[in-house]
């Protein structure tokens, strides 16, 4: 019992290094989102609130609640964007079921607009 709990720590220990190692390599990963029109643009990182919000003058047309569910809108798809990004830039080094099951998804052929 004890080799199997030696062994499974070895391999927690080396898949954090692995990890590690790859997002140094890689550097930080954010979405990158706007809406269709341009009007709002939103970078995110996985998991994590927006770290930018830029908003067109043709986006102060929406009202305020229009404009605050775009936004929420937006910010949704660049964390999506963001998430899916980390997916495949660990599942060199992570099983990707375990990366989907931690909710971080990769999405299917969509325009991702990632950024590094």
């Amino acid at each position: 019992m004890d080799d199997d709990v030696e062994r499974a720590a070895r391999k927690v220990r080396d898949v954090e290094q692995a990890v590690s190692q790859h997002v140094a390599r890689s550097g930080p990963i954010t979405g990158l989102a706007s809406s269709p029109d341009g009007a709002v643009t939103v970078v995110a990182t996985p998991g994590g609130p927006p770290q930018q919000i830029a908003v067109s003058a043709a986006a102060l047309r929406m009202g305020p609640q229009g404009l605050a569910a775009e936004i929420m809108r937006i910010a949704e798809k660049a964390q999506r964007n963001a998430s899916s990004r980390l997916h495949q830039t660990l599942e060199r080094v992570v099983d990707p079921r375990e990366l989907t099951e931690l909710g971080f998804a990769r999405e299917q052929d969509e325009d991702f607009g990632w950024q590094r």
